[in-house]
């Protein structure tokens, strides 16, 4: 039975989710497998991959093969290097001390790797974060400028439309009296007319 190392399909439309598994090259690609080895979730970033190194090298010994995805996904957490470290120790062309010796100093430099690309994105966000918030306190800045021009402006032009009406109401008062006065002559002049 040939067995392979493949990604099999979960998730939602647009929203892949897989799981890393060893199953039988002649079943479906969703269908029975041997063992869920682990998940990779290409929907983060940087993409979440949770793996069973020590199961796929098992595997591997055991003469799976990874399909093109599965071997990528297997080099970047360690584990093909964990197989040929192991061959190297079956030939006896290093000790099991100096395979795990080895294998940890590739782990940890690949975290710093990861960790400073992670730190290269958070800082990245954080930067556009930054951006976004100073054209924000900008635009809010000249919206509140605005809307105070657009209010002293309309004090202004309330004072001005009240001191026009004033300086109307005095004409019309100054005009007024001599028209009242003419008004009750005018009307005694017809009373006495009559």
């Amino acid at each position: 039975m040939p067995v392979k190392i493949r990604l099999q399909r979960h998730g939602k439309k647009g929203k892949p989710f897989y799981w890393i598994v060893a199953a039988d090259a002649r079943s479906k690609r969703d269908g029975k497998y041997l063992e869920k080895i682990g998940t990779y979730n290409p929907n983060t970033n940087p993409a979440s991959i949770d793996l069973d190194v020590d199961g796929a090298v098992k595997w591997l010994q055991n003469g799976a093969q990874p399909t093109d995805t599965a071997k990528a996904i297997l080099s970047y957490k360690g584990a093909m290097l964990k197989n040929h470290l192991a061959g190297g120790v079956a030939k006896g062309a290093l000790t099991e001390e100096q395979a795990e010796e080895k294998y940890q100093a590739w782990v940890a430099e690949k975290e710093a790797k990861i960790s400073a690309a992670k730190d290269g994105l958070s800082k990245a966000k954080e930067d556009a974060k930054a951006a976004a918030l100073a054209a924000e306190v900008k635009i809010n800045e000249e919206r509140v400028a605005s809307v105070q021009e657009a209010e002293n402006k309309a004090i202004k032009d309330a004072a001005d439309a009240k001191a026009a009406a004033e300086a109307a109401e005095k004409v019309v008062e100054e005009a007024a009296p001599e028209t009242i006065d003419d008004a009750q002559a005018a009307a005694s002049d017809e009373g006495k007319a009559e």
